[in-house]
């Protein structure tokens, strides 16, 4: 399948955060994980569209790849601000999706 690598990235991405949300919110500071749950969500979202998009014959997606690995960037820096191993874990998929789409050609 085309692009398979990064569809698969993108996979790993939208479970590991989803994930996380949901473990954040059994977190006894739930307060303190509120930017962690909402950047886990966005990041969900993106990649998902972004999978989507791929699995499909369209070629301009240039624009949202690149998006899609800022948004995964920016999920792996808020979650890398959090001790809890599923943060860490999350961080760790994010960068490796981003890195995906920063390989990512037609």
């Amino acid at each position: 399948m085309r692009n398979e690598k990064l569809i698969h990235a993108l996979g790993n991405c939208i479970n590991h955060c989803n994930y996380c949300a949901d473990a954040c919110l059994d977190e006894e500071n739930v307060a303190m994980m509120k930017n962690c749950i909402r950047m886990d969500r966005v990041c969900a979202e993106v990649c998902s569209t972004l999978a989507q998009v791929l699995a499909t014959s369209y070629d301009d997606v240039q624009g949202l790849v690149d998006y899609c690995r800022k948004i995964c960037q920016t999920c792996a820096d808020e979650c890398s601000k959090h001790e809890h191993q599923h943060c860490k874990d999350c961080a760790e998929v994010c960068r490796t999706c981003a890195a995906a789409c920063s390989e990512f050609s037609i």
